[in-house]
């Protein structure tokens, strides 16, 4: 369980010293979608770095990341890997998010084609 107090004082550090602060906080503060969802909003390489891998199947937080870094689909959960919708979502962020899709839908010609763009 998360301890407010401990959440608080995390969520002071991202903001002052930037998404690395994850890096230090307590394991049950790695599984907290908010201080996850704020770290990765400043920098999607946290969401392999730090994050719980229960967020990494998070869409919300996943896309989050891929808004910041595109390649950081990569560390997504195999199965919004696999999910046509979410790659979508994910491809019109960035489109270099397809090449961390799994194999079919990197060789869908819809989304090779918004990737290109």
């Amino acid at each position: 369980m998360v301890n407010d107090h401990d959440r608080k004082a995390l969520l002071s550090a991202l903001e002052n010293d930037g998404p690395e602060a994850l890096k230090y906080a307590d394991d049950s503060l790695k599984t907290d979608l908010t201080t996850v969802y704020l770290a990765v909003k400043q920098n999607g390489g946290v969401l392999h770095q730090y994050a719980d891998d229960s967020l990494k199947a998070d869409p919300e937080v996943v896309l989050e990341a891929v808004r910041q870094n595109g390649n950081a689909l990569q560390f997504a959960n195999d199965s919004l890997k696999a999910d046509r919708k979410f790659v979508l979502a994910a491809v019109k962020l960035d489109g270099f998010a397809l090449n961390c899709a799994n194999k079919e839908l990197q060789n869908d010609p819809e989304l090779k084609k918004i990737a290109e763009r």
